[in-house]
């Protein structure tokens, strides 16, 4: 069924290019979304659907296009000097479109109500996952977080289990917006089913409102929301259309017939759509290739040494990406405060490298086990890794490798052998120690699922000092700096690219940049610039 429904929306998009006359009038932005979505709830987590939260739903505060930390809903979001009490005050003049207020009790009731295990809200834990009472409510224990609670009249207080100096810059996020709570939870506590449909009566508070939703088309309408406490959007419409087909997509893109995507990425993109369409700012994001420490060869940490300076990381970079617009990763960092300007790279050595593999306690390239990757789960991904395969076959004499493209795609004796995983690793936030305890913290999902339970005492100890510093704090920074480091001795990555945050949308389309939480920034400012679309 799954199969029949995507081939009829190719099939009807197709039937588009050649038969329909284009919807769009002056100022209607028409995006092409791949998948045919069943939910358009705003507390998901993320997904396709979570890429145009911020067209409906105002976040918290947001990150403008230059990275200050700018306010939305909340007028203002302040410490006590303990970095564990804060105070959240909501803008007095923030309303839903139906002109009422947004609450302090619609903000408390939508955070519990995401929290809850029902709701499955994807990344709720990133945002909320140090405020008193979020592991009860998480686990099913409670319906309600202890350390949320209406302070007064628009006000909010949050008690954190742990001193946090960046909650201010974890809560800017459109994937845990306020919503109406009485619209949107049950008698039960339960998230309300649709109740984000228009046809429900759903009222948002973003610059945009939902006028129709055609889930079986996979059509999705917005007009401007009149009651926006923002500035007056200057677009007339957004269509948003299921469009499953990759190359379908572009063709409609080329023609004028779509504006924007949703990651949109074929092996042709830029020949097609042009540089311009995938590049963007840095985003706080690396793409790597870790190393399972827990499995064979990956436990000798001269197999490690030696695998890692067979590989030029620069040519890994071209491989996958040889017009760019992304560039060759060293660090784990980027983009954020902290980067460390003289971080030593490893070093691209064939002989060094040749040296370190005599010394394990294989020796030679021979002797070692097959080595799986998994994660090639794209052309490019595929062409960097069988790149990296090629080295290590000419400098180290290593013949069995295989790649896959996502352990949970298949089974068998195979699944608990794979040592090396292509994965990405960065932050919503610009903060180095945010970074870095999601990347090589002992206690992140990256140490524990990709790097096979790595644990370096004083690689936490460092990041769990500096988290509990302020911002303004030369050691927040200085000690993220030595645990990277320190990190960097265990050999357990080879470096591969550093992403940015792509437009995904054509020429004609002014002022659709991004933030780090894949939302359009200032959504109220996107034109259409008609002389340039075809």
């Amino acid at each position: 069924m799954k199969d029949f429904r995507k081939y009829l929306m190719i099939g009807l998009a197709a039937a588009a290019l050649s038969t329909a006359v284009p919807a769009w009038a002056d100022q209607v932005l028409n995006i092409a979304h791949p998948a045919l979505e069943q939910s358009w709830s705003p507390l998901q987590g993320g997904g396709h659907v979570g890429r145009w939260q911020s067209l409906w739903w105002a976040a918290p505060m947001y990150f403008d296009k230059d990275g200050k930390l700018t306010p939305y809903v909340l007028s203002s979001a302040t410490h006590d000097g303990s970095f564990k009490t804060w105070t959240l005050a909501i803008d007095p003049k923030a309303v839903f479109s139906d002109g009422s207020k947004i609450t302090a009790e619609d903000l408390v009731g939508t955070w519990n109500l995401c929290a809850r295990p029902a709701t499955k809200h994807a990344r709720v834990n990133l945002f909320l996952g140090d405020v008193e009472g979020f592991s009860d409510v998480v686990l099913g224990k409670a319906k309600d977080m202890t350390g949320l609670s209406v302070a007064g009249d628009g006000t909010v207080t949050v008690k954190l289990a742990v001193p946090d100096p960046i909650f201010d810059q974890k809560i800017a996020t459109a994937l845990i917006p306020p919503v109406k709570i009485s619209q949107a939870v049950d008698d039960s506590g339960a998230e309300k089913t649709d109740w984000w449909r228009p046809e429900n009566g759903v009222v948002v508070s973003g610059p945009f409102m939902p006028e129709s939703m055609d889930l079986d088309q996979g059509i999705v309408t917005m007009v401007p929301n009149p009651n926006f406490f923002g500035p007056k959007p200057k677009l007339e419409k957004v269509v948003i259309t299921t469009v499953s087909d990759p190359i379908t997509a572009t063709l409609m893109l080329k023609r004028g017939e779509m504006d924007a995507a949703t990651e949109l990425i074929t092996p042709t993109i830029i020949q097609d759509l042009g540089a311009d369409f995938l590049d963007g700012p840095p985003l706080a994001k690396g793409q790597q290739f870790w190393f399972d420490i827990s499995k064979p060869p990956m436990d000798d940490i001269n197999v490690r040494k030696a695998l890692t300076m067979s590989v030029n990381s620069q040519e890994l970079a071209l491989a996958a990406f040889p017009e760019g617009p992304f560039t060759a990763a060293g660090q784990i960092l980027n983009k954020v405060p902290g980067v460390d300007p003289d971080f030593p790279n490893y070093p691209f050595d064939p002989e060094a490298a040749k040296a370190a593999l005599a010394a394990s306690k294989y020796k030679d390239g021979g002797h070692l086990p097959k080595i799986m990757f998994v994660g090639i789960s794209t052309p490019t991904h595929e062409a960097a890794a069988q790149y990296v395969a090629e080295q290590w076959r000419k400098i180290l004499g290593i013949q069995g490798t295989e790649m896959k493209p996502a352990i949970e795609t298949y089974a068998g004796p195979d699944q608990k052998s794979v040592q090396v995983f292509r994965d990405d690793v960065g932050t919503r936030v610009p903060d180095a120690v945010s970074y870095l305890m999601g990347a090589i913290h002992s206690g992140s999902g990256n140490a524990l699922n990709k790097m096979g339970g790595y644990k370096n005492e004083e690689v936490d100890k460092l990041l769990e000092e500096a988290a509990a510093k302020g911002v303004d704090d030369p050691d927040r920074v200085g000690f993220a700096q030595k645990a990277q480091r320190l990190f960097r001795e265990d050999w357990m990555y080879i470096p591969y690219y550093y992403d940015v945050m792509s437009k995904w949308a054509m020429p004609w389309v002014q002022n659709f940049d991004k933030n780090d939480d894949w939302q359009v920034i200032e959504p109220w400012n996107v034109t259409i610039d008609e002389e340039k679309r075809p």
